[in-house]
């Protein structure tokens, strides 16, 4: 690799370079070396110079009009025996511009600059005279620091560092708003039911109707006690549990009554479903998947739902109340309940996506049995365990597409199109006919015009807006009364 040439730094030609430190001073050495020399490694440096004993006539030094400095050494060591003479100074090599040129620093394969060996200083070993005291300062210092460190703290720090604790009496139940305050009302009286038979086990919910033991729920919540010699358990919201019978029931409209040997219970109140709204808030209370005294929430999501639950021979025909609170298998029996704690539902049955086998949960479609349907229905199982229903004296053909739901042309397992003497028979309806409108409700759907009669009590009077061959009239009929199984 060929040499290369480093410029020294900021030169001045036209003035003289200011002389080498001594080389007797190390310090001033290392700290103040001219800018136009190197330090060289040990193995390319020269001889050691003697050292020229005083009062000799000799140069030391010429000064080159350039400004750099020449050492220059004249005469011998004749007066110290046994010395070599001492080595000529070369004179330094200039460049076109009168700076010196300075011998390359060594290098490796690589061409990088090999740096001098570090100058290694002699260790210096501390005297126990004076590591001791500078141990002992400093363990006094630290605890001083803590003491002080703890009067600062104490300063700033409450007296009682503890977490606080409450001290006064537990939360009015009085003062709860919005759902708390409905959930401390209605849990007390919602109850957890459990129906154990040599066929397994099943829960569902309910709720306190009478203060002397009547409880409300689903009939599918006990069905599978009839005739299994199944035994039907109400658990409390306090735990406690009381074997229970069953005093009626009715699979038209899904309910049932139990009764547990216990008076002295909170009934809840049963509102008048014919004023809910779409939009009221509403709270279902129950046990879904066991997990008793659940609370969820949300609205009144629709009114009047026709929904139909079971098979064909025992089908369930519910016009309900449809809601987004989320509502589980479990759930059936328990109540819905209005922002004032009143029930105005009994939670029977949840939606399910097409082609499901089974319900895996809630999916923000629920359905509640109304509570005016549910009181009457209660009271009938309560007095005589059996409930009516009404009926129009018809048979609908579900076949049929078109406005309105149709009379059947011809009869069914030996069933009348039209019952003879019934209802829709004295009111003039015919087979074939085309049932419209209920009370100025259309109707499109069979299960429609069922539930709406459903919704209705024996006796009660409906108006049907009937069309016969393209003329349409409206038609006063009397619902007859018929007894559930």
């Amino acid at each position: 690799m060929e040499p290369v040439s480093i410029e020294p730094h900021n030169p001045q030609p036209d003035s003289p370079q200011p002389e080498s430190p001594r080389p007797d001073s190390p310090s001033d050495a290392n700290l103040f070396s001219p800018p136009s020399t190197h330090r060289v490694p040990a193995e390319h440096a020269p001889p050691s110079a003697s050292v020229e004993p005083a009062g000799q006539d000799q140069p030391s030094a010429v000064v080159r009009p350039d400004g750099d400095v020449g050492a220059a050494v004249a005469g011998s060591a004749a007066g110290l025996p046994g010395s070599p003479a001492p080595a000529e100074v070369p004179e330094p090599t200039l460049d076109a511009a009168g700076a010196p040129v300075l011998a390359p620093m060594p290098t490796d394969s690589w061409g990088r600059v090999v740096p001098p060996p570090a100058e290694r200083r002699p260790r210096r070993s501390m005297s126990p005279l004076v590591l001791v005291p500078m141990l002992l300062l400093a363990l006094v210092a630290g605890a001083a620091g803590g003491v002080l460190a703890d009067r600062l703290t104490d300063e700033q720090r409450p007296t009682d560092a503890a977490l606080p604790l409450y001290a006064g009496e537990p939360a009015d139940l009085g003062q709860l708003t919005g759902v708390a305050a409905i959930a401390a009302k209605v849990l007390p009286s919602v109850v957890s039911i459990e129906v154990r038979g040599t066929a397994g086990e099943g829960t569902g919910s309910g709720f306190v109707l009478r203060e002397n033991g009547y409880i409300l729920t689903n009939n599918h919540v006990v069905a599978a006690s009839v005739g299994d010699e199944a035994e039907i358990v109400v658990v409390f919201a306090d735990g406690s549990e009381e074997p229970a019978e069953l005093v009626g029931r009715t699979s038209e409209y899904d309910l049932a009554v139990i009764k547990v040997d216990r008076t002295g219970l909170t009934a809840l109140v049963l509102g008048d479903s014919d004023k809910v709204v779409v939009g009221e808030p509403v709270v279902a209370v129950g046990a879904p998947l066991g997990l008793q005294g659940t609370v969820t929430t949300g609205i009144v999501s629709a009114l009047n739902r026709p929904v139909s639950t079971g098979s064909t021979a025992a089908a369930v025909f519910i016009n309900a109340i449809q809601t987004d609170a989320a509502i589980n298998p479990g759930n059936s029996g328990g109540p819905l309940v209005n922002a004032a704690g009143q029930v105005i539902g009994i939670n029977s049955a949840i939606a399910q996506p097409p082609g499901s086998a089974l319900a895996a949960g809630s999916i923000g479609l629920g359905f509640a049995i109304t509570s005016n349907q549910a009181r009457r229905t209660a009271e009938q199982l309560i007095e005589t365990g059996e409930a009516t229903y009404p009926v129009i004296g018809v048979l609908l053909d579900g076949r049929y597409t078109g406005e309105g739901v149709q009379v059947t042309t011809e009869p069914q397992d030996g069933q009348e199109p039209v019952t003879p003497d019934g209802p829709a028979d004295r009111a003039g309806i015919q087979p074939g006919d085309i049932i419209v409108a209920i009370d100025g409700r259309p109707v499109t759907q069979a299960d429609e015009l069922i539930v709406a009669i459903r919704a209705k009590a024996p006796g009660d009077a409906v108006t049907l807006t009937v069309r016969t061959a393209g003329d349409e009239r409206e038609v006063r009929v009397v619902l007859d009364e018929f007894t559930s199984e």
